[in-house]
């Protein structure tokens, strides 16, 4: 089913070339996708303000988010995959993204839920790359994965939900 939505969506968001478009017609299928594929374990959030800890800047609003919590009425720890997402150049993002990690972090621990792993995601829709911020070591993964196809990109995502 995803692959068929794709099939309709990818070549429509690359056409229309908006991140907003790109958001909702190849990101936002694929993380329903994992949510589908957890038995709704998880819930995913999309533009939703992340507000942390503002008198350190760490507050914003995230393109996407995934919890470990079916809650899907406000954000709940823990919180694993923070999702950002950009028209094109994907480099530009990467701190964006890594400092919404550390929100998520601190958000953890706040909730008394922390977690060793936090992962990321800076994707164009048709192109992702992967971080993972682990107390405090970042590792970013330099492969740019392409989509399609979808499988590789959909396994990651599930796995660092799960």
């Amino acid at each position: 089913m995803l692959k068929d939505t794709l099939k309709e969506t990818v070549p429509w968001a690359i056409a229309v070339g908006s991140e907003k478009a790109r958001s909702e017609g190849i990101i936002n299928p694929v993380l329903l996708e994992v949510k589908r594929q957890l038995k709704g374990k998880i819930s995913v959030f999309s533009g939703e303000e992340f507000a942390v800890q503002p008198e350190v800047d760490l507050t914003g609003y995230v393109d996407f988010l995934i919890s470990r919590s079916p809650e899907q009425l406000f954000i709940k720890a823990p919180v694993v995959v923070l999702v950002e997402a950009k028209k094109e150049d994907l480099k530009p993002a990467l701190g964006q993204c890594l400092a919404q990690m550390v929100a998520a972090q601190r958000f953890n621990q706040q909730k008394q839920q922390p977690i060793s792993t936090i992962y990321g995601t800076v994707t164009s829709g048709t192109v992702w790359r992967f971080l993972k911020l682990e107390e405090q070591t970042v590792t970013i993964d330099l492969t740019d994965y392409p989509l399609p196809p979808v499988e590789q990109i959909l396994s990651f995502l599930v796995w660092m939900a799960s």
